[in-house]
C-alpha cells in the first residue's frame, strides 16, 4: 500500500472515531505530549458517569475543526460526551450542569487557553480569572466565571 493510501485510511479511521464518539462513552482527544490533560481528566471524570476513552490525536486542529470549536476558545484537549463538546479545562460542576440542563443552542463548553488555577492547571494557591463559555448555533456566551485568587 502506498504512503498516500495509508494516510487516507488512517485519516478515515480517525474521522470515524470522531464521528461516533458522541453516541458512546465519553472520549477525550489529546496531544500525547500534554500532561495537564490527564490531570484534568482525573479531576472531572466523576461528572461523566462513565469510563472515558482517551485518544492520542496527532492532529488536534482537525479534531477541533470537525467539532466546530471556535479558534478563540480552543485549548489543549477536547472531550465528546452526551452529545456535547467540552474544550479545555472546564470545571466538573459546569460539565455536570450542562449535562443536566441541556440548554438549547449550545454545542459545548470551553475554557480558552490554559489558565493557571483551572482544573488540571493548579499552581500553589494561584488562580487566574477565567470564563467558561458556551458555543454553538446559539452563539457564544458566558456560562460561568471564576475570579482570580491567591498570591501573585
Amino acid at each position: 500500500m502506498s504512503p498516500a493510501s495509508r494516510t487516507f485510511f488512517a485519516f478515515a479511521a480517525f474521522a470515524g472515531i470522531i464521528g461516533t464518539a458522541h453516541a458512546a462513552d465519553p472520549t477525550m482527544f489529546r496531544d500525547a505530549g500534554c500532561g495537564c490533560c490527564l490531570k484534568w481528566l482525573e479531576l472531572v471524570k466523576s461528572s461523566f458517569g462513565a469510563k472515558v476513552s482517551v485518544v492520542n490525536a496527532a492532529d488536534m486542529d482537525a479534531v477541533k475543526d470537525k467539532q466546530g470549536i471556535p479558534e478563540a476558545l480552543r485549548s489543549c484537549h477536547t472531550v465528546l460526551v452526551g452529545g456535547y463538546v467540552i474544550e479545555g479545562h472546564v470545571p466538573a460542576r459546569e460539565i455536570a450542569r450542562l449535562l443536566k440542563e441541556k440548554p438549547k443552542g449550545v454545542k459545548g463548553l470551553a475554557v480558552a487557553g490554559m489558565p493557571t488555577g483551572s482544573p488540571g492547571m493548579e499552581y500553589r494557591n494561584i488562580r487566574e480569572a477565567y470564563k467558561v463559555m458556551t458555543f454553538g448555533p446559539g452563539g457564544q456566551r458566558v456560562y460561568a466565571s471564576y475570579a482570580a485568587s491567591g498570591a501573585r
